[in-house]
């Protein structure tokens, strides 16, 4: 039976709000968005035909609230509903009671979702299916005693997932027993927060395989077919961080013995929509159901890229009653996409994520690149949802020329105010792994190892950037404020051109820049080094300047007179002035523990008199779907403790004090 859309609401925000409405337009459909409080002036809102507000800013408030999303449908006219991906999408209630409203879910039926949405039930499905699964305990039984039990049957290392989950979250690698009682606590308590339910399930760990994904599609008609694949293998924290389609090892003989389970797993539970397969290939070839997405993926531009196809027109389609009208053999998979994700985190602060206004959001329009974003200049990223922010597409002929076009365009790109993974990426593209196609999901770990990602400091040429643009700065403003000055008066004086000093960066190093009669600057530190700049270019946010004959694109923003943010092709940069601000005073040291972030405090494991070792785990804090240890950074006494747990916290706030041993 068909069923025609007219009028779509889209249960999301940020850029996959956006995704969906663009091609809802395209066919001609009305489109609605809901929004929170603190996207009241979001980009997807603005873009939508009409906008129906939900609530609070908290998820569980608004985004969340599958009544409230049922209303705006109601009160906007809505006839479909597509829940994008996260919050709704794969929830079989919210499903099941969109149909009993008499309104279209863009999606799978709700038998579907139930089924793969519970990794249990799913994994016991695949094996009465004949797909190959991972060994490993899915029963019924969570007692401690029997988890403890089914983990020394399957053997260490071992993953503790919660059945519920996805993204990472209520997920932990246990290396050996004396870990797995924490990991089952975080675990089950991550998942309870994140999804309403804290069923574990044990599996044994595949290490250093490629995440490998399906994308397939299946009609009311009972056709179904898969549209290749994608590895997914660059991840941080279970966090899919960087995606390519196809796989860079993939042959033509397991890429049809891959689909055709894929397929075999979506009949098994009568799929209807788009969905993603997830398995995990060893490197002998043998790969393993994993899970199954039942939901649009974050990472579907790299299937449309190579395949030409539109994945949103064609659940749309799917969803109205028709059917799918394509066969396998109308699959052809061309050329090489690849993905990375922008996160708005901090990568020098172990990539805890970064809020606050968006001062400057550019990305390059060129060949063979798409960006999907959910935020703009002038907007904010929100505590209150995941911190991935947007996504650049990079597509080629061949896995290198798309490489090489993303590494471009990440150079081109900024995004300042909040921290950024940028540099991340940029690094990670360029590895020689990654480049030559050979990454696993151990690649992070084994390229970073425990360190992490560690951004560069500021060089000369760096210095020499940010000196010249606090010059610039300074000097438009004094032109501003004064009355009729000419240029040719600029920096001049009795006694000649004026000399500035800055004073940049932690250690209060002096660079000296003194402009020159042919309009250049010439910059010491006080020591050897010196250059000589020329200010090519000089707009709002872009300026284009050369150091000595190197020429340099510099995207930046002054967020106040004596904070510069400075994006160049190499790194972002947060440089302060600080001839510009009084010294600020040591407001604890070691001992001061504060939050990193806004969040909720779900729990202090220490109490006043307390002794306590660096390293031991001090309070739980959750944000953005994620637990946070806040950890020890010296041994020492508990003095005060004085936040609450179970409570929002802002960035900063105190939660409590340690005086440091002797």
């Amino acid at each position: 039976m068909t069923r025609e859309i007219s009028t779509l609401l889209v249960a999301n925000r940020g850029e996959i709000a956006l995704r969906v409405m663009r091609t809802a337009k395209a066919l001609g459909l009305r489109t609605v968005a809901v929004f929170s409080e603190a996207d009241q002036d979001a980009p997807h809102v603005r873009f939508a035909d009409q906008a129906v507000a939900l609530g609070p800013s908290p998820a569980g408030e608004s985004y969340l609230r599958a009544d409230r999303v049922l209303e705006a449908a109601q009160e906007s006219g809505a006839d479909a509903i597509h829940p994008g991906y996260g919050f709704l999408s794969e929830n079989a209630a919210f499903a099941q009671a969109v149909e009993a409203a008499g309104l279209i879910f863009v999606g799978p039926s709700a038998h579907a979702i139930d089924v793969m949405g519970d990794k249990a039930r799913a994994k016991r499905a695949m094996l009465e299916a004949g797909v190959p699964c991972i060994p490993g305990y899915q029963g019924e039984d969570q007692s401690e005693e029997t988890l403890r039990a089914q983990a020394q049957s399957i053997g260490f290392p071992l993953m503790v997932k919660a059945a519920a989950g996805g993204g990472g979250r209520g997920m932990r690698l246990v290396h050996e027993a004396a870990g797995l009682s924490d990991a089952l606590g975080l675990a089950h308590s991550e998942a309870e927060n994140a999804f309403g339910s804290g069923t574990l399930i044990l599996e044994r760990a595949i290490i250093q395989p490629r995440h490998v994904e399906v994308q397939v599609f299946a009609d009311a008609q009972g056709n179904a077919i898969h549209l290749g694949e994608r590895d997914c293998s660059v991840q941080r924290r279970h966090q899919k961080v960087i995606e390519e389609a196809p796989c860079p090892i993939m042959t033509e003989a397991l890429r049809a013995e891959m689909g055709a389970a894929a397929v075999e797993a979506a009949r098994a539970v009568d799929y209807r929509g788009v969905g993603t397969v997830e398995f995990l290939l060893d490197a002998s070839g043998a790969f393993y159901f994993l899970e199954m997405n039942t939901r649009l993926q974050v990472e579907h531009p790299v299937t449309e890229a190579i395949t030409g196809l539109d994945l949103v027109a064609l659940q749309l389609r799917v969803a109205a009653g028709l059917p799918l009208g394509l066969s396998q053999s109308d699959v052809s998979l061309s050329g090489h996409s690849i993905e990375v994700r922008l996160y708005a985190e901090d990568p020098d602060n172990d990539f805890l994520p970064s809020t606050g206004p968006v001062a400057l959001f550019h990305t390059p329009k060129a060949a063979g690149i798409r960006v999907d974003a959910g935020i703009e200049t002038g907007g904010e990223v929100s505590p209150f949802y995941d911190p991935m922010v947007a996504k650049i597409i990079a597509t080629g002929a061949d896995r290198e020329q798309a490489r090489r076009r993303l590494v471009r365009a990440l150079q081109s790109s900024a995004l300042l105010g909040p921290r950024s993974n940028r540099d991340f990426l940029l690094d990670a593209l360029q590895r020689p792994v990654f480049a030559a196609g050979e990454a696993t999901t151990a690649f992070i770990a084994e390229t970073y190892g425990e360190a992490g990602f560690q951004a560069q400091s500021p060089s000369f040429e760096a210095q020499a950037l940010a000196a010249s643009l606090f010059y610039c700065n300074r000097r438009g403003q004094a032109q501003a404020a004064a009355l009729d000055l000419s240029d040719e008066l600029l920096d001049w004086s009795s006694d000649g051109r004026l000399p500035s000093v800055f004073v940049l960066g932690e250690e209060g190093a002096r660079v000296h820049l003194s402009p020159q009669r042919d309009g250049t600057l010439a910059l010491t530190d006080g020591a050897e080094a010196c250059a000589v700049i020329d200010v090519l270019s000089y707009g709002a946010f872009e300026a284009r300047l050369s150091v000595n004959g190197t020429v340099h694109d510099c995207l930046f923003h002054h967020s106040d007179p004596a904070t510069l943010h400075l994006s160049t092709a190499q790194q972002t940069y947060v440089f302060t002035e600080r001839s510009l601000t009084s010294a600020a005073d040591d407001v604890g040291g070691s001992g001061r523990i504060t939050a990193p972030m806004h969040g909720r405090l779900v729990s202090i494991d220490v109490g006043v008199g307390d002794q306590v070792a660096q390293g031991q785990r001090l309070a739980v804090l959750e944000a953005m779907k994620m637990q946070h240890e806040i950890l020890a950074p010296a041994s020492g006494t508990v003095e005060t403790i004085a936040a609450q747990a179970d409570s929002q916290i802002a960035a900063d706030d105190l939660i409590l004090d340690i005086t440091p041993a002797d």
